[in-house]
């Protein structure tokens, strides 16, 4: 089996907007089986929205306005990079992080285009993979772990998108023994963000702090009234699904506690 190592570069901006970010490069690699580079994939992508970069985003990529302008659309160079791909069931894809294919998947449902070939792909998320590896609490870049694994260098800021590919297979092939691949996933779509999930576990604790046992209607009125919008029924059964495994995970004291007496008193022991 392949690795590709995936890398993207999307075109964010500095202000509030109901305009979605769009990826204007696809960087990729391939590794044979022997964790070999024998491939590489790179391509500029012309946005439809946001098409002049930003300051910010030319800085931090180095990509040229004149590129952009020149590229092919979304659904050409996505046809392109499933041609270099191949069928989806030859390859792992390598990711740092999830964002990279969520991009991919949005893009592609945004140009109408279908989205099964995305859905189908296996990935392993080797940010999540590396920090269990070296047991730290938080994310780290591409860039610090590079340094950390000893393989910084010069060209360790490049942030254009086969650089960051490259930069990525080298730490894949560096610690390709410590993961676990168990962890291997498909994409998922998710209608909740980490903001909110924390604010249901917070509260979960908060509230079993108190010897009350929560209950969802509970963290819904109190919680995430006024702060969290559950118009989406798909984000309210993530997050009560969410709260549901939360809870499961609480002391058993908390979720099971014991009933007060019939005449309010608490109950004594015989």
């Amino acid at each position: 089996m392949d690795y590709i190592i995936l890398d993207i570069e999307f075109n964010g901006r500095k202000f509030a907007s109901d305009l979605p970010m769009e990826v204007i490069e696809i960087g990729a690699v391939r590794l044979n089986a022997a964790l070999e580079p024998i491939d590489e994939f790179s391509s500029l992508v012309k946005p439809v929205y946001f098409a002049k970069l930003n300051e910010f985003i030319k800085q931090k990529t180095g990509i040229p306005q004149e590129g952009i302008d020149a590229a092919e659309g979304f659904p050409a160079v996505i046809r392109d990079f499933m041609s270099f791909l191949g069928p989806n069931d030859k390859y792992l894809m390598i990711t740092w992080g999830g964002e990279d294919l969520k991009r991919i998947v949005f893009d592609t449902r945004m140009h109408n285009m279908d989205d099964a070939y995305w859905l189908a792909v296996n990935y392993f998320d080797l940010l999540k993979g590396y920090i269990r590896y070296k047991g730290v609490p938080n994310d780290v870049s591409v860039e610090t772990a590079l340094n950390e694994l000893g393989l910084g260098g010069e060209d360790n800021n490049a942030h254009r998108a086969l650089e960051d590919a490259r930069m990525t297979a080298a730490i894949f092939r560096a610690v390709f023994e410590q993961m676990d691949f168990e962890r291997i996933q498909k994409y998922k779509d998710v209608f909740s963000n980490a903001k909110e999930r924390k604010l249901v576990k917070n509260a979960i604790r908060i509230i079993a702090a108190q010897k009350v046992t929560p209950t969802w209607a509970m963290i819904v009125e109190h919680v995430l009234t006024g702060k969290v919008s559950l118009e989406d029924p798909r984000k309210a059964a993530e997050l009560e699904a969410y709260f549901e495994v939360e809870l499961a995970k609480a002391p058993r004291r908390v979720r099971n506690p014991k009933p007060p007496a019939e005449n309010g008193n608490e109950p004594t022991n015989p």
